[in-house]
């Protein structure tokens, strides 16, 4: 009910008063300022709800001013006023209590504070149902973050690698280790898409490690070709070569494709998993520390200088690497430079096959990369090149090549060069001579590279990720760089099979196959072609060596010999003589100097007795339990 008063004792004051009637039912009464009614009307409010006694009880318990005093009485019906009421009611004489205008203040933080430990409570739930999650739960909820701030937070404090470089080798290294559970931070200068002229055959044991490592996909949506074998011409003649595809699956083939176009597929690849962090930038330099390289420094694309940080380094930074004389001891020659053309809307004499023309002074390369386009490449020895600005480069190809291309090929080789397209790039050799690091490590031609004559350096590249992958897979810890850097000595012996067979091919091919002015050196080369074209085991053989599907070293030195056995056989029969016999002898100095000096760059131990290091039976490095919870809590 609702009380007018044109008096009030205690302003600002709600009052309590004590109930003065004998029912041990009633309540206390509790008056305060309504702000809804004018002057002083009041609230009054009390527990007991009887319609009989309601109003005598309540207004004998009110303390009033008697000359001055004025109430009514606000109900569903009207009732009398207080003044004309004679019902006896008493006057409470009593001392009025009054309320501190802070308990009600009192009350509402009271009721925040039990807000808020109830929130927090569940929070308190929660952290402990996630501190019982297992360390394999915590990594699986790791994976399945996708967002960049998620992984922006675990750089520098919990990545594991950073990749340098985000080619062929460091975009599937990148999406290989990610799989894996590890955080990877890869810094690529230059994220558009590349334009290159080699790079751009992958052999079927190539295409087989790509199928291992889960990206397969990548050469798809990209006008790939098939690719089934070779095509040699030489002298008019010609051969063809297959690969030994008989006991693999129908889509295990070589792939030919734009370089830019693996490339970007194997980044995008990368990039979209939650573990992968990419970024431009150019890094500067290795952070080392104490002889450990504790991570790298670099200059993002709009010019800031950063650092990051991981237990592992590895750099895949190409053929151009600056950061490798840290790392390794290179040996980098120049045998020759490649001159590329495009081919347009021309078929070739063997479709899905490449070509290989043994040319004077040295091989012409013909393959397709799309299902329009025809790659050219043609070898000129030497650093030095004729200049494409003056027109030397275009008459060159005119005059001396032009001749010696097949002439199915040669209307479309000569409109290419008049349409002015041309491209130089150098041919580099460098055998891996490794420097171990604690906290990094080289990889793709950063670390080892061949001359591309034989199209292997991507095979060796995905090579070695997979023997990377392999040693780090048990590997839960990666903070001890000493005990890490002993353990990956493994990895050069583990990886020789593939990368010395097809390093070794590859350079006693092209120097087999370049025009020589020396006799014994030219009944090589045209005992290889003849070899080759035996057929059977004499081309399956060497064909199966250069693929990447048999990568036995022994087997490669065993069929060098065999064609140079098979040369002194053409000269010395059925009739030798002392000159023939002369060039004979010749010929097998000329192989062995091949050869020989390429098994030694490559290491003759690792190559046929690999048994015999014992870097090759290493065992892991026992975990650090402590570190490894440090790792998993960051994570």
């Amino acid at each position: 009910m609702v009380i007018q008063m044109q008096w009030n004792p205690y302003p600002h004051h709600a009052f309590l008063l004590p109930n003065q009637t004998h029912h041990h039912r009633y309540s206390p009464i509790l008056l305060y300022l309504n702000p809804h009614f004018p002057n002083f009307s009041l609230i009054c409010t009390t527990a007991y709800t009887a319609t009989t006694h309601s109003i005598s009880f309540c207004c004998s318990c009110i303390p009033t001013k008697p000359e001055a005093l004025t109430q009514e009485f606000s109900s569903s019906k009207p009732t009398p006023s207080l003044s004309s009421s004679r019902s006896g009611r008493s006057l409470i004489r009593s001392k009025m209590v009054g309320v501190d205008p802070y308990v009600l203040w009192t009350f509402f933080v009271s009721l925040f504070g039990f807000v808020l430990l109830f929130v927090l409570r569940g929070r308190n739930k929660d952290y402990a149902s996630t501190k019982r999650k297992t360390k394999k739960n915590l990594l699986q909820d790791q994976a399945k973050s996708s967002s960049d701030a998620d992984f922006q937070a675990g750089i520098g404090s919990g990545t594991d690698i950073i990749v340098v470089g985000a080619g062929v080798a460091g975009s599937a290294l990148a999406h290989t280790l990610a799989k894996e559970g590890r955080l990877v931070h890869v810094i690529e200068r230059d994220l558009t898409e590349p334009d290159r002229i080699v790079g751009e055959l992958l052999q079927p044991g190539g295409y087989l490690k790509l199928i291992e490592l889960g990206l397969e996909d990548c050469v798809e949506k990209i006008d790939a070709q098939k690719i089934f074998g070779y095509a040699l011409f030489k002298d008019g003649k010609k051969t063809r070569l297959s690969y030994p595809l008989e006991s693999f699956h129908t889509e295990v083939a070589g792939r030919s494709f734009h370089n830019g176009r693996f490339v970007q597929r194997l980044r995008e690849k990368a990039a979209t998993h939650p573990n992968v962090k990419m970024e431009q930038g150019t890094v500067t330099s290795l952070l080392e520390e104490n002889g450990t390289i504790k991570g790298v420094q670099y200059k993002t694309k709009g010019g800031q200088q950063l650092e990051a940080f991981a237990p592992l380094t590895i750099v895949c930074d190409g053929c151009f690497s600056n950061l490798r004389r840290a790392l390794c001891e290179p040996k980098v020659e120049v045998p020759s430079c490649f001159v590329g053309l495009i081919l347009e809307h021309c078929q070739l004499p063997f479709g899905n096959h490449g070509h290989v023309i043994l040319a004077d002074p040295s091989p012409i390369l013909f393959y397709p990369i799309s299902n329009t386009e025809v790659r050219c490449l043609v070898d000129v020895p030497g650093q030095r090149v004729p200049s494409i600005a003056n027109g030397a480069m275009a008459n060159h190809l005119k005059t001396m090549v032009a001749p010696q291309v097949p002439s199915e090929l040669r209307d479309a080789f000569v409109a290419a060069i008049d349409k002015g397209n041309i491209r130089t790039m150098p041919n580099r050799s460098m055998p891996a001579n490794p420097l171990p690091t604690p906290g990094a490590l080289l990889m793709g031609d950063a670390f080892n590279m061949r001359h591309p004559l034989t199209g292997g350096g991507m095979t060796v590249a995905l090579s070695d990720i997979v023997v990377l992958r392999d040693l780090l897979k048990p590997l839960h810890d990666l903070k001890d760089a000493a005990s890490l850097c002993k353990y990956l000595e493994s990895f050069y012996t583990l990886r020789k099979p593939v990368a010395s067979t097809i390093n070794t091919l590859a350079g006693a091919l092209y120097k087999v196959f370049t025009a020589s002015p020396d006799e014994a050196r030219t009944e090589m080369r045209q005992a290889c072609f003849d070899y080759l074209s035996l057929g059977g085991v004499f081309s399956t053989g060497p064909v199966a060596l250069l693929s990447g599907l048999n990568p036995r070293p022994l087997s490669l030195v065993l069929h060098f010999f065999a064609v140079a056995v098979y040369g002194v056989g053409r000269l010395v029969l059925p009739f030798p003589s002392p000159k023939r016999l002369w060039i004979s002898a010749r010929l097998i100095l000329s192989a062995a100097g091949i050869i020989f000096p390429i098994i030694k760059a490559e290491g003759v131990r690792q190559m046929f007795f690999p048994a015999t290091i014992s870097a090759t039976y290493r065992a892991p490095p026992p975990p650090n339990e402590g570190n490894q919870d440090d790792t998993i809590k960051k994570a």
